[in-house]
């Protein structure tokens, strides 16, 4: 399996520390994940993404980018191959137009019987673009079919339209490849445009930080504020949102989400959080907002 991590925040933020200098940073956790890493960020709304199939820890390339870029929004990716081979068309994040997406899972038996089957599903505007061979990229040119059937995907989503798609999306591969006894399809996800952003526990461990105990930048930050340093209620209005497969140790207070739960950001920085196992028709059970 793999390990993700993505922020949104409303100020650049640099990313080494939580993808090389904290204790279970990212890359000391590619030592159990060495098949290829990725990282996407955004500038002036336009996604840049550098992937390798190297090991990211000891990948120049990997320190080289994590320690320059400052962005708003990220995400990042270290893999322990399922499906495929280890090439840089089958490292995450993977990218169409403005949206990244990268997946922590597995469909199994994917490669060798299923992936013509969710294939098929995919939207033929979009399908000439799945370049590699794995489950995830085929998942998330799903995801992006759900969203291109209900208007242009360059035009600006809400959180809810997000987390609509992805319960779809996630409905739609369990009902088309149910799984025997013992074996199970995982669909953990982060997917981004840039400006919205949302993560899906689909059956691996997934956390969230909206707040630290006390923010380092607290005497010079100029967008300090009480959600800076406090939990906040779905609806409410934040200055940052972390994803991650583990806890970072650090200031960040992180919650775990539990199977089917959904937690996302849109682009006025609005705690939107969807709770509970996606129905068979793969409406939500419940999204609390405002």
């Amino acid at each position: 399996m793999c390990r993700l991590f993505g922020f949104r925040s409303v100020i650049p933020s640099q990313m080494h520390r939580s993808l090389i200098a904290a204790d279970n940073a990212l890359a000391r956790q590619s030592d159990r994940h060495p098949d290829g890493w990725g990282v996407a960020y955004f500038v002036d709304g336009a996604p840049h993404v550098t992937k390798s199939p190297a090991h990211a820890l000891s990948d120049a390339l990997f320190h080289r980018v994590s320690g320059v870029v400052s962005s708003q929004t990220v995400l990042a990716h270290v893999r322990k191959a399922t499906q495929g081979t280890l090439n840089v068309l089958n490292c995450h994040p993977f990218q169409y137009g403005r949206w990244v997406f990268a997946h922590n899972g597995d469909v199994p038996g994917f490669v060798d019987q299923h992936r013509a089957l969710l294939l098929s599903h995919v939207d033929p505007r979009l399908r000439r673009y799945v370049l590699g061979e794995t489950d995830s990229e085929v998942v998330f040119f799903l995801l992006l079919s759900h969203l291109l059937a209900t208007g242009p995907l360059a035009a600006p989503r809400t959180a809810e339209d997000v987390m609509r798609a992805s319960r779809v999306t996630v409905a739609q591969v369990h009902a088309l490849i149910p799984q025997p006894e013992g074996k199970a399809n995982l669909l953990t996800f982060i997917v981004t445009d840039g400006t919205t952003l949302v993560a899906h526990h689909g059956g691996k461990e997934l956390y969230y930080s909206t707040y630290k105990t006390r923010c380092a930048d607290r005497e010079t930050c100029r967008s300090l504020s009480p959600s800076c340093e406090a939990a906040s209620a779905p609806g409410a209005q934040i200055n940052h949102l972390v994803i991650s497969s583990e806890i970072l140790h650090g200031e960040n207070q992180w919650t775990p989400l539990n199977y089917g739960d959904m937690v996302g950001i849109d682009a006025e920085m609005r705690l939107v959080f969807a709770s509970g196992a996606p129905r068979a028709d793969g409406s939500a059970p419940s999204t609390t907002c405002s």
